[in-house]
C-alpha cells in the first residue's frame, strides 16, 4: 500500500517550492538590471491577470498574478515579458532601456537568473555537507570488489566473478563502488563493457545491463539499470566539512545531477528511454507534498534540485529562455551587430511553439501518469 500526503499538501508544497525559487531567479535578472542602470517596468510572481499589486517609488509594478507557474520582469524597453525589443526605436534607446545597454550587461542580466537558481543549490548542498557531514566510503576492502551477486545478475551472467575488482566502465576508469552504481544506474538496457582485474590480470567483460523498474513507498516507478553486483567490503561514514570545503563539494554535486540531466536528456533523444518519463508542473506538484510530508531536509533537497533543473533549463539556447538571448548575443558578439528583426521574431515564434508544445506534452505525461489509465 503506498502512502500518500493529504491533497493540501500538494498545493502547499507546490506553491512554497515553486514561489520562492521563481522569485530568486526574477530578483537576479531584476538586480543585476538595477545595478546596471536598467529601469524594470513590472515584476511579477505569475503569469495571467494580476491579484495584487503594488508601484513603488521606481515605477515598478510589484504583482502576483493568478498562474503560478513561473514569473517575469519587464524592462524598459521590451515590447513584452520575453524581452523582444520594443518595435519603436525610439523607446529602445531611451535612457534606462534595457536594450539600450551595452551587450555584456545585456548578456549578464539575462544570465543573472538561472545563475541565482544555480546558486541557490550550491547553498542547500553547501549547508548540508557543512551540518551532516560528506559520505564516504572506508573499509580494508576496496568497495569495487565484487563481494556477492543478486539472483539475477547481468554481471555474472556476463562472466565475472566473486572476487574480481571492477577498474573502469567502457574505458573511464571508476573510483568507488558508488560511482560503478551511478553509471550503472543512468543506463537501462545498454551495452557496456567491464574491465576487472583478476589475480593480477586484466580483462573486458561485454554485458547489456539489465533495465529495471523501481518503485517508491508513493508508487513513483523509476527506470533504473543495474548489473547484480554487491561490494566485498567498504561502509558509509559521514566526514566532518569545514563551511569552506562544502561550496566544491557541492559544486560537484550539481556538476554530477547536470551530467545526469544531460544523460536522460540523449537517451530520451536516442529513444533509450520514454519521453513519458518527462514530468511537469502536475507531477513537480505531486513531488512536492509528497517531499514537505517527508520532512523539511527532504523537502529541501528536493527543492536544490529543482533549483538546479530551473538553471539547466533556462540555460538552453531557446528562444524565449535566457539562453535563447545570450544565443542571440552571442550572434551579436560576433557578428558586431544584433541579428535582424525578422529573423529575430520567427525565432522567438519557434521557441514559444516549442515551450507551448513541450509544457502540452509533460502535462499530458502527468495527467496519465496519475489517472487510473496511466
Amino acid at each position: 500500500m503506498f502512502e500518500s500526503p493529504p491533497i493540501w499538501m500538494y498545493f502547499v508544497g507546490f506553491l512554497a517550492l515553486l514561489g520562492p525559487l521563481v522569485t530568486v531567479h526574477e530578483l537576479g535578472h531584476y538586480l543585476v538590471g538595477r545595478w546596471f542602470g536598467v529601469k524594470a517596468e513590472a515584476f511579477s510572481v505569475g503569469f495571467g491577470k494580476e491579484i495584487v499589486g503594488h508601484t513603488d517609488k521606481h515605477g515598478t509594478r510589484w504583482k502576483l498574478a493568478m498562474l503560478p507557474l513561473g514569473g517575469y520582469v519587464q524592462f524598459k524597453g521590451d515590447m513584452n515579458p520575453a524581452s523582444v525589443p520594443d518595435g519603436d526605436p525610439d523607446k529602445v534607446h531611451e535612457p534606462g532601456s534595457f536594450q539600450g545597454a551595452a551587450l555584456w550587461k545585456r548578456a549578464l542580466i539575462v544570465a543573472a537568473g538561472p545563475v541565482t537558481n544555480l546558486l541557490v543549490a550550491v547553498g542547500i548542498f553547501a549547508l548540508f555537507f557543512s551540518i551532516y557531514g560528506n559520505p564516504v566510503i572506508v573499509g580494508e576492502e576496496d568497495s569495487r570488489t565484487i563481494g556477492n551477486f543478486s539472483q539475477e545478475s547481468a554481471a555474472r551472467d556476463a562472466g565475472l566473478e566473486v572476487g574480481d575488482l571492477i577498474t573502469a566502465i567502457d574505458g573511464d576508469a571508476v573510483d568507488d563502488f558508488e560511482a560503478i552504481r551511478n553509471e550503472v544506474m543512468l543506463h537501462p538496457g545498454k551495452d557496456m563493457v567491464f574491465t576487472v582485474e583478476r589475480e593480477g590480470e586484466q580483462l573486458d567483460f561485454p554485458l547489456t545491463t539489465a533495465r529495471v523498474e523501481e518503485t517508491d513507498g508513493f508508487g513513483n516507478v523509476s527506470v533504473l539499470g543495474r548489473i547484480g553486483v554487491e561490494p566485498a567490503g567498504g561502509r558509509y561514514v559521514f566526514e566532518e566539512v569545514g563551511v569552506l570545503e562544502s561550496v566544491p563539494l557541492a559544486l560537484e554535486r550539481c556538476w554530477d545531477i547536470t551530467v545526469m540531466m544531460v544523460t536522460g536528456i540523449k537517451q530520451i533523444l536516442t529513444g533509450d528511454r520514454s519521453i513519458k518519463e518527462l514530468g511537469g508542473p502536475v507531477k513537480i506538484a505531486k513531488f512536492s507534498g509528497e517531499q514537505m510530508s517527508l520532512g523539511l531536509v527532504a523537502f529541501v533537497s528536493f527543492a536544490a534540485l529543482i533549483s538546479l533543473n530551473l538553471a539547466f533549463i533556462n540555460f538552453l539556447p531557446i528562444p524565449a529562455l535566457d539562453g535563447g538571448h545570450l544565443a542571440f548575443y552571442a550572434a551579436e558578439a560576433i557578428r558586431r551587430k544584433p541579428v535582424g528583426p525578422e529573423a529575430t521574431e520567427w525565432a522567438y515564434r519557434f521557441g514559444i511553439v516549442f515551450v507551448l508544445v513541450f509544457m502540452v506534452v509533460v502535462t499530458w505525461n502527468d495527467i496519465t501518469d496519475l489517472l487510473p489509465f496511466g
